[in-house]
């Protein structure tokens, strides 16, 4: 059997969609690949991401429902779980959105707006939905720091709920789909040694895709844009494609990111394989009719998530 290549399979696209799946600015990610693939000679590459965005900038917990975003430029699908972002979407009190800044920076250009409240098949529709409307005959879904692919166990784990949830709707989709991790370790999460187990564990079963190139014009219009969109991790995962290297505390110092070389590139693989081996908490909330399913589901299993964090934080009295 002739060996799948992410790069040859995006080359082969006429357009493709790219959604970062963490929240926040993951969003920058997804433009490193969004360049990357322009690179190999796709036409149009579509930039997205969630509905949730840290807590210094949204404080209420979870990601926001579409219902409460205001300037959507068109609703897609069933109208649940995807949108279009312009530079002018806010959410509740009128905080800006990682989207908001992209479509900014690409000089209003629509930006997909995935909200993941309702769950893992909703989120596919809505992908499917995305993919139809742009014309894209590709998805990517891109993780900044690798945790999409945790067991659960790892001891610097903090955000799972988002990207185990977004990395699951792939199982229901019909459009092709590629998952990709960028800025191994870069989140301060799992560390780039627990990506790389993780990453061999995937390729054991037959899931690696190799890398997407990032040449050097790709990075710098992905620097550029941070002058727009807030994001640590992304920027990180820019210093490691540069070739820097050595620790650098981030999240006020609360985490620090070793960057590596790996921490630069676009590693790529076959979702549903990832599920079926390394990527357990995706897999267990497969079938979860809602984020908040999917929450009770790793509650049940021992995991705590960036969702319990904001609730602890938001329950806190005012300093």
């Amino acid at each position: 059997m002739e060996r799948r290549r992410a790069k040859e399979e995006v080359a082969a696209a006429s357009r493709i969609l790219v959604v970062g799946i963490g929240g926040g600015g993951d969003v920058a990610g997804a433009l490193a690949a969004a360049e990357a693939a322009r690179a190999l000679g796709v036409a149009d590459a579509v930039v997205g991401g969630l509905t949730w965005e840290r807590r210094p900038v949204d404080p209420l917990p979870g990601p926001r429902l579409l219902d409460e975003i205001e300037g959507l430029v068109e609703r897609l699908g069933d109208g649940t779980s995807a949108a279009i972002a312009g530079p002018d979407t806010t959410g509740p009190g009128g905080f800006r959105l990682c989207e908001a800044d992209m479509s900014s920076f690409l000089d209003g250009s629509p930006v997909l707006l995935v909200d993941p409240n309702p769950g893992p098949r909703a989120i596919a529709r809505g992908l499917d939905a995305a993919a139809e409307r742009f014309a894209a005959d590709l998805v990517l879904l891109l993780d900044v720091g690798g945790d999409v692919l945790a067991h659960g166990t790892e001891p610097g784990l903090a955000s799972p709920l988002a990207d185990a949830t977004v990395l699951a709707a792939a199982l229901h989709m019909t459009t092709p789909t590629l998952g990709v991790v960028f800025g191994t370790g870069c989140d301060g999460e799992l560390t780039p040694a627990e990506v790389a187990e993780r990453l061999d564990e995937v390729a054991a079963a037959g899931g690696a895709l190799g890398d997407l190139p990032l040449p050097a014009a790709a990075i710098a219009r992905t620097e550029a844009s941070l002058a727009h969109v807030t994001t640590e991790a992304s920027a990180m995962a820019l210093r490691c494609a540069r070739g820097e290297t050595g620790d650098v505390p981030i999240r006020q110092g609360r985490r620090t990111v070793p960057l590596t070389p790996a921490g630069g590139r676009l590693i790529c693989f076959d979702p549903a394989i990832a599920i079926a081996s390394a990527a357990r908490l995706a897999a267990a909330v497969a079938q979860a009719p809602s984020l908040e399913d999917a929450q009770q589901i790793l509650t049940a299993l021992g995991v705590r998530t960036e969702l319990d964090y904001e609730r602890d934080a938001a329950a806190q009295p005012a300093p």
